[in-house]
């Protein structure tokens, strides 16, 4: 990783310590006269290697080296003081960093040079390293540094005693607000103003017209002038450095607030909801800024990256929602503690729930032991609490602050919800923000939990009625999934949602309306890919398929030179892994998944994906046909006609994943678009000739298909997009799409 910021003094970056290549140099700094308070004087160059070869191998201490314009000038040091001697000194917080700076020793001194060099390293620690403070220990006879650092921002403390001087502690908290900045905010509405274009345009709610070589959109007040290209299914791939917005002939700043507000009659926004929409916008591009200013890892420093470095990447969201950050609730120092995109250990809170009224469901083969930690059941008997009367729920600690501590307040009061602390498990928040990831323990389960914030059109809480025979469902589904030949021949799988706990002691369950307090207080647990994997193999989320770096360059560009395959090689494997599985389970079984990018895994190997692993399966599978399934989970059978249930491919596979990444490879000049959609006719063509009349014949080649659209139904109603009971008649149709894949229809004989 290399840090870039220019400065009034030159531009500057930061880079990762080589110890072969830079102990010559550091040797020269740190024995200097100037340097005496690094404590390194008499230091030879064996000792100097030595240093920081141990500090490269501790895991918790780094060393980078500083360059202006291309020439090394300074060294930093960071690391965290947990794992230091400062940590018998102060109490030390989740998001510390410690930090030294040595600026070189130089006969000619630059004015402002050091004060260029502080405000680097401030950024870079509050921007990419996600300090939430900075902490130093200056020796306390260096008034020159002590001198910098208040000036930078540190609050001088106390003075400790350390091994080798005694240091004055002193503090910087990051600025909450400084990601906030006009330059972040001009990329931000860029981006989202462009894709506002391509998916409402997508979505027939607006018309371009032609203009030129170019097109143009005129709103209500302003006219929009851009360059694009209409690729299959209508995607309409707009050039994002074209879009250019006047006003009575004057060019205009960007604004998706002020197009949205200008469109409203176009897009159907009620009234009295305009405002809600809005703060989703306002939120999206809030959690866009923050990324432009925490977010450096490069496409090409992803290609080889672990599952939870790829899974706090991801920055676009949905990538057909227009607002999909919404996360209403949430504050600054809540995204930075708690949002997928900060990548922050988060340690999950637990609370014991009277069992009488609480409902735990367990899988095949899984123990109410696999699901409550020993801590916590020890927890509850120091606090004389009988564990056979109480079950462990994990809760979000946004949720125990702010719902249980006042929502709940009556329950916690009478003893029948008892907070039971942290569990010392440190967890990363998926994409889908409630769900959770045991960094400390890889191979256990996953915890989802209710999380009360609006995002994307839902209160995202759990349901403990709804979730009663989520591991049921689950256990269903895998048998069927795990039984089949060709599906076990592609790789496929699903990690089941193994045990549910939801808690109905409350006023809200007693209460006759339903309400979303109902779902306030339930969690589950779902299989970890992780024991699965065989050597040589790694895992990313589907959705890194389509991510693009701060620079614009998208990851599924380096996967595919990584891999040294041709792209149509790479394309097909990934087909196979991926849509091949999904035509199988719904012809063959009339098993329909949600799989679009953030609820499928995939499992690469020579940065080849070589098989698909399916989640959050209990609240969106399907059986869209009327047969048998065991009893007490029959809510999932949906029987609809082969017109509806080839919509789960065209619609949910085609339109909503492949779409895009046919955008993305046809933009980069790696696939025509033609060709991509080749590839995905002899996909379903190769499967169709596997198997035969097997299954429900499902015209996935037929001219055109019902064009269902996403962001009409936010736009319908923010608050709730759809009705989980009735999901068919929900959906929202601006009416029927060409099928890329009708000119690769097979001409029957005769």
């Amino acid at each position: 990783m290399t840090f870039t910021h220019p400065t009034a003094v030159g531009t500057h970056t930061l880079e990762p310590l080589d110890v072969d290549r830079d102990a010559e140099l550091l040797h020269g700094w740190v024995t200097h006269p100037r340097s005496r308070f690094w404590g390194m004087l008499d230091a030879d160059i064996d000792r100097v290697r030595a240093e920081y070869a141990a500090i490269a191998a501790s895991g918790h201490h780094r060393a980078w080296l500083g360059r202006v314009d291309g020439v090394a000038a300074y060294l930093v040091e960071t690391y965290d003081p947990a794992h230091s001697e400062l940590a018998a000194h102060y109490d030390v917080l989740d998001g510390d960093l410690g930090m030294h700076v040595l600026v070189a020793p130089t006969e000619s001194p630059v004015r402002g040079f050091t004060d260029a060099v502080f405000e680097t390293v401030m950024a870079f620690c509050d921007g990419p390293l996600r300090a939430r403070r900075v902490v130093v220990e200056p020796d306390e006879r260096n008034d020159a540094v002590r001198a910098k650092n208040v000036a930078a921002g540190f609050v001088e403390g106390r003075v400790v005693d350390l091994h080798d001087k005694r240091a004055v502690l002193s503090f910087r908290a990051r600025p909450p607000l400084a990601h906030l900045r006009v330059d972040h905010l001009a990329v931000a509405q860029r981006h989202l103003v462009t894709k506002a274009l391509t998916e409402f345009a997508h979505e027939r709610l607006v018309a371009p017209e032609r203009v030129g070589a170019g097109w143009r959109l005129v709103t209500g007040g302003s006219t929009y002038d851009f360059d694009a290209e209409v690729l299959p299914l209508e995607h309409w791939a707009v050039d994002p450095a074209s879009v250019r917005r006047t006003v009575d002939g004057e060019p205009t700043d960007l604004d998706v607030l002020d197009l949205v507000s200008e469109l409203q009659p176009l897009l159907g926004i009620p009234d009295e909801l305009v405002g809600t929409y809005l703060e989703e916008l306002s939120s999206t591009l809030a959690s866009a800024m923050w990324k432009r200013r925490h977010s450096t890892l490069s496409a090409r420093d992803l290609v080889d990256a672990d599952f939870q470095t790829v899974e706090a990447a991801m920055s676009e969201g949905h990538p057909s929602f227009v607002a999909n950050n919404g996360r209403i609730g949430f504050g600054v120092d809540d995204h930075d503690r708690y949002a997928p995109e900060s990548g922050r250990p988060v340690r999950l809170e637990w609370v014991a729930a009277r069992r009488d009224a609480t409902h735990l469901a367990l899988g095949a083969g899984v123990s109410a032991g696999d699901v409550q930690p020993g801590e916590v059941v020890e927890r509850m008997r120091e606090r004389g609490l009988d564990p056979e009367q109480y079950v462990a729920v994990p809760v979000h600690p946004w949720q125990l602050e702010h719902r249980l501590a006042v929502t709940f307040a009556p329950d916690v009061a009478r003893g029948d919800l008892v907070p039971l602390g942290p569990t010392t498990s440190r967890y990363q928040a998926q994409q889908s923000i409630r769900t959770f990831f045991d960094l400390d323990h890889p191979e256990r389960p996953y915890v989802k939990v209710a999380l009360a914030i609006q995002n994307m059109g839902f209160l995202r809480g759990l349901s403990p009625a709804y979730m009663r025979v989520t591991p049921a469902i689950n256990d269903w589904v895998h048998e069927v999934v795990s039984g089949d030949p060709l599906l076990g021949d592609c790789g496929f799988s699903v990690l089941r949602e193994i045990a549910s706990v939801g808690y109905t002691g409350d006023a809200y369950h007693r209460a006759a309306p339903p309400s979303p307090h109902r779902k306030m207080v339930a969690a589950l647990w779902r299989e970890s890919p992780v024991p699965s994997l065989a050597p040589g193999e790694r895992l990313a989320t589907m959705a890194s398929l389509l991510h693009r770096d701060a620079d614009g360059r998208p990851l599924v560009v380096e996967l595919v030179r990584a891999s040294g395959l041709p792209v149509e090689t790479w394309v097909a494997a990934y087909l196979r892994a991926y849509l091949r599985p999904l035509l199988h389970c719904l012809r063959v079984h009339d098993l329909a998944f949600m799989p679009h990018g953030e609820n499928l895994i995939l499992v690469l190997r020579d940065h080849v994906p070589v098989r698909a692993v399916m989640k959050d399966i209990g609240e969106e599978v399907g059986v869209l046909a009327d047969r048998p399934v065991p009893a007490g989970i029959e809510r999932i059978r949906q029987a609809v006609d082969d017109e509806s249930a080839a919509l789960c491919i065209q619609t949910d596979v085609f339109d909503g994943v492949l779409r895009h990444l046919c955008a993305i490879l046809d933009g980069a000049g790696e696939l025509p678009a033609a060709e991509f959609w080749r590839l995905v006719a002899d996909c379903v063509h190769e499967h169709r000739d596997d198997t035969g009349a097997a299954g429900r014949d499902l015209d996935l080649f037929a001219p055109s298909f019902p064009h269902s659209c996403l962001n009409r139904l936010q736009l319908r109603d923010t608050r709730q997009m759809v009705d989980l009971a009735d999901l068919d008649a929900s959906l929202m149709y601006a009416g029927r799409m060409p099928n890329p894949l009708a000119a690769h229809a097979r001409v029957s004989a005769g």
